[in-house]
């Protein structure tokens, strides 16, 4: 699970104006690090520009997933990821949207209109918090404790499974004891009984 790209757009205008954006791209080679932040942000932009007021879309591109959640308020969220759940993505994207219109004014970007003119610190953060999805959703995380339990569920179960082909093993072995300990006991009567003194 990778968090590539969190962003946030304005996109009341066409093409969108990335307000402020930050990237992980350590996975990247230095060289080809600047050809991927600028494919996401491009695009960001067009699935931004896409998306209506109030709307979230995911759309897969290749091996990676854009999330888009447009505010009626003019401006979208957007999120990039790989083999990140869905519904971590749009709880981020909630977070953040959230965080910023009650942090930013809308005076303060609406007019921008060059790429990164909002300074906005949160987002970095975010694109650090966010890299395990569990941090972004309690189902997340929820559904992961149901896996694990699942998980420690099948191996009792199978130990159980375990223990009991040696227990039906026993079992058979104790009949065996004891039809051994009945033959004992008889013939430990019999040798007895001529012993007996009165």
């Amino acid at each position: 699970m990778k968090v590539y790209y969190i962003g946030i757009l304005d996109n009341t205008k066409q093409p969108a104006v990335q307000l402020c954006g930050e990237y992980e791209l350590s996975d990247y080679s230095r060289f080809t690090r600047n050809e991927y932040a600028n494919f996401m942000t491009m695009i960001s932009k067009t699935v931004a520009e896409r998306t209506r007021p109030g709307q979230r879309q995911s759309v897969q591109e290749q091996d990676y997933v854009v999330h888009c959640y447009a505010r009626s308020e003019g401006v979208a969220g957007v999120i990039i990821t790989k083999d990140y759940p869905h519904i971590a993505a749009h709880s981020v994207l909630s977070k953040l949207m959230d965080q910023f219109l009650a942090e930013k004014p809308l005076a303060t970007f609406q007019g921008k209109t060059k790429d990164n003119e909002v300074d906005y610190p949160p987002i970095k953060e975010m694109l650090v918090k966010y890299q395990d999805s569990n941090e972004a959703s309690s189902i997340a995380k929820i559904q992961q404790e149901l896996d694990e339990t699942k998980i420690v569920l099948h191996k009792a179960i199978d130990s159980v499974l375990q223990r009991g082909e040696k227990l039906d093993d026993l079992v058979a072995k104790s009949g065996d004891l004891s039809a051994q300990s009945k033959a004992f006991y008889k013939t430990a009567k019999k040798q007895n009984s001529c012993c007996i003194v009165m």
